[in-house]
């Protein structure tokens, strides 16, 4: 079996109307961009991977467009809320195949573990004691060699001081469980807006840009990049290597 083509697309900040500018963009057509360009480099993929911010005004509008969109492709897609989203409204729309709300998923060799980092009424993430035990009973139970952990949130700093204090909140306890299960190869994440590509010991720590606008990596304080949208693929091997490359829209 050849290795599974994952693609990652986050933070989509769509709206009730398609015609909705965020921060002077339409983010529907920003997405439609971010998607032409994973298309015109490889399809289909095996998954597709949706991790938050998915629908920036929680609007029940906004999550059946995305929806349809998604569902037209034919493969299963995984999502996770962000800050931005309405998780229960979220996965009254989303959570029905091809589309699936957090939870796992094996894809060839891999587990893909979804977890929830929402907290609500907090632009940062965390992540409860029940999320916690289910990865930590999903890693135990999975049967597959290898596993890739998805989150809105980013567990780790990235050298942007104010985007650092809303990531996990409590990502000692979130790497307490990985640090238990020597399957875990990568930890996935959008939240940023931008790339990050780090290696932690035998973890890969990878973070995505939005198919919306960038954040200037590496900055104190706010600031916005000129950078276009952006995908991610990601190419899972039976040995654990993970290719991956960002796709940047009308390059």
């Amino acid at each position: 079996m050849a290795a599974p083509r994952v693609l990652h697309l986050t933070d989509t900040h769509l709206f009730a109307s398609p015609r909705h500018r965020l921060r002077g963009v339409t983010t529907e057509q920003t997405l439609e961009r971010a998607i032409e360009r994973a298309q015109r480099h490889a399809w289909p993929p095996d998954c597709i991977l949706l991790t938050g911010d998915l629908v920036h005004d929680g609007s029940l509008e906004g999550y059946e467009r995305l929806r349809a969109r998604f569902a037209a492709f034919g493969v299963p897609v995984y999502c996770i809320a962000g800050n931005h989203d309405d998780p229960q409204r979220m996965r009254s729309v989303l959570d029905a195949p091809p589309l699936q709300c957090e939870g796992s998923a094996t894809v060839g060799d891999w587990c893909i573990v979804l977890l929830d980092t929402h907290v609500p009424g907090e632009d940062g993430g965390g992540l409860s004691v029940d999320t916690l035990a289910r990865l930590d009973t999903t890693l135990a139970q999975t049967r597959a060699p290898h596993a890739l952990v998805c989150l809105h949130h980013h567990p780790v700093a990235i050298g942007s001081a104010w985007l650092d204090a809303l990531g996990v909140a409590n990502r000692d306890a979130l790497f307490g469980v990985i640090n238990r299960h020597s399957t875990v190869r990568a930890l996935l994440w959008g939240h940023v807006h931008q790339a990050f590509d780090e290696q932690a010991g035998g973890l890969r720590l990878l973070a995505t840009p939005s198919t919306c606008i960038q954040f200037k990596p590496r900055c104190a304080r706010f600031r916005y990049d000129s950078l276009p949208p952006a995908c991610r693929w990601l190419t899972l091997y039976e040995d654990g290597r993970i290719g991956t490359e960002i796709l940047w829209a009308d390059a």
